[in-house]
């Protein structure tokens, strides 16, 4: 791959940043018949794309501010995931309790509209429902004033392994995409970006990349791109991202046992609570904390902790405890504020934002998992109407079965409240089978054969990028992901001959399960 890049002269579109925003222009460039190359500093989706609520939504929040525009948008593009990528992406039972007389009728007819809006790409739907049947859908929901609820449709997904399949599908469709190859400089020549220099990080080689057009796509980290651009005049720019942490915790699923989601839209302090099903898990989040640096793996106050586990209390029979947690995971939003707003970020925009420097530099941020191929369709128009690509016919991706979708539209997998396993890998189980090691199991839904696959077919150079991305194990399980540590590594020394950095994924490993003082 990197003789490929040392061999290419100038490519039409050279993308920084390899999470969901950045693999989603790939793809959709590449698709459309340009020359790609994207190159990610760590792993794919090893940032906020790996860190989200496993939530393929619409966002049902978004309707109560009066922001329909985002709603349709994203309630179309949800449809659009399910699609192409029935094996990774499936619908889900909300449950909204009422324990107000008031909240099922003002609720439900919110709801209403959301499915009003979804027209002909609705999940299912909305449900009013009565005190027995709420119970009955949530056997360990508090009943205590308990008078009904709300049942709505929404989507979930594996959001790491998503990523992955826009990374193998753009590579299909031609695109090079290099992961742990950091961007070190870009190049200018009268004031234009006109390419950039990269590094791998592994083999330790510097390249020169030129491209008609450079993409920024980052994520929380743009501004730092931004800042090596300079707007091609060596000036300083204003930060447009105010990073917001939201933390995760995932406990047994005894403790909400079942296939439906309780949502809690408004808890003590405002914000929203999940209790999602998720691979045989139950995850409980999240929060919408600010923060001002951005760490490559951010770790959680005390405080949001204390909130998730309190407010989950509040909702279920048998609270959880801190010795229960088994894995705490946390994600750095790039929420987009206007210059020189220091506004709470409960109260900035998830809608995304475009923005294209003096220099020509292009940088996307903002915007949300479900709408990725939507923000690649409005950075691609940005490079054409600035005169950086050429134009070529749009929505080509909206059809597009990603790598390992069933060939069949009407195939359905068991979805992702269920244990991980091979339906993960939809139409390349097949291939998993015949790997050797296909029947030694490593841990509950991870075999011997998923890590040579990671490493022969999924970009997998590290256990963490096994045990992380690959496999979920790290997210559903810490302690169990740090045992099969080793056996990991060694089967990565096999495959790639490299340096599986097993200590380092075995620290982090502990600090998933780390409970700050």
């Amino acid at each position: 791959m990197f003789d490929r890049l040392a061999q290419s002269s100038t490519w039409d579109l050279a993308v920084v940043g390899g999470g969901a925003t950045g693999l989603g222009v790939a793809l959709d460039a590449a698709a459309r018949g340009y020359s790609v190359v994207l190159l990610e500093s760590h792993d794919f989706a090893g940032g906020t794309s790996s860190r989200s609520t496993k939530l393929l939504h619409g966002g049902v929040r978004y309707l109560a501010q009066g922001n329909v525009a985002l709603v349709r948008e994203a309630l179309h593009e949800r449809s659009t995931v399910l699609a192409n990528a029935p094996h990774l992406a499936s619908r889900l039972s909300f449950i909204m309790p009422s324990y107000a007389w008031w909240q099922t009728p003002f609720y439900g007819i919110g709801l209403k509209l959301y499915d009003l809006l979804a027209g002909q790409a609705g999940l299912g739907p909305t449900r009013f429902l009565g005190r027995s049947d709420t119970l009955a859908a949530l056997p360990r929901l508090q009943p205590a004033g308990l008078s009904g609820g709300v049942q709505y449709w929404d989507g979930q997904f594996d959001d790491a392994r998503l990523a992955l399949a826009l990374a193998r599908t753009a590579a299909r469709e031609g695109a090079l995409l290099l992961n742990y190859c950091p961007v070190t400089e870009l190049r200018h020549e009268a004031g234009r970006v006109t390419g950039l220099r990269c590094r791998d990080a592994i083999g330790g080689a510097s390249y020169e990349v030129k491209a008609r057009c450079v993409v920024n796509a980052t994520g929380v980290w743009v501004d730092d791109l931004r800042q090596m651009d300079g707007g091609g005049q060596g000036k300083a720019v204003t930060p447009m991202v105010s990073p917001s942490q939201g933390v995760h915790v995932v406990v047994d699923q005894s403790f909400l046992p079942g296939e439906h989601a309780l949502l809690v839209p408004k808890t003590a302090d405002g914000r929203v609570l999940f209790a999602v099903p998720w691979q045989g898990k139950l995850v409980l989040g999240t929060t919408d904390t600010p923060r001002r640096d951005l760490p490559r793996e951010p770790r959680p106050l005390r405080s949001e902790l204390d909130f998730i586990l309190g407010e989950a209390a509040r909702y279920l029979v048998r609270p959880p405890k801190p010795a229960d947690v088994l894995s705490i995971w946390v994600g750095l939003r790039p929420l987009v504020r206007p210059v020189g707003d220091d506004s709470n970020t409960g109260s900035l925009s998830r809608e995304h934002t475009v923005l294209q420097a003096s220099s020509g530099l292009v940088t996307v941020t903002g915007g949300k998992w479900t709408t990725y191929r939507a923000m690649a369709e409005d950075v691609l128009a940005r490079c054409v109407a600035s005169g950086l690509l050429p134009s070529r016919p749009a929505g080509v991706s909206a059809a597009l079965r990603l790598v390992g979708a069933p060939s069949s539209r009407a195939a359905q997998g068991p979805g992702l409240t269920v244990a991980p396993g091979p339906h993960l890998y939809g139409e390349e189980a097949t291939a998993l089978a015949a790997l050797p090691g296909a029947g030694e199991v490593l841990a509950p839904g991870l075999t011997e054969a998923m890590v040579r696959f990671a490493a022969r077919y999924e970009y997998a150079l590290t256990v963490e990028d096994v045990l992380a991305r690959r496999s979920r194990l790290l997210f559903l399980d810490a302690e169990l992901a740090g045992r099969v540590a080793p056996r990991v590594g060694r089967i990565l020394t096999e495959e790639t001959g490299g340096d599986p950095q097993l200590g380092a994924f075995e620290a982090l490993a502990r600090s998933y399960r780390d409970w700050p003082v």
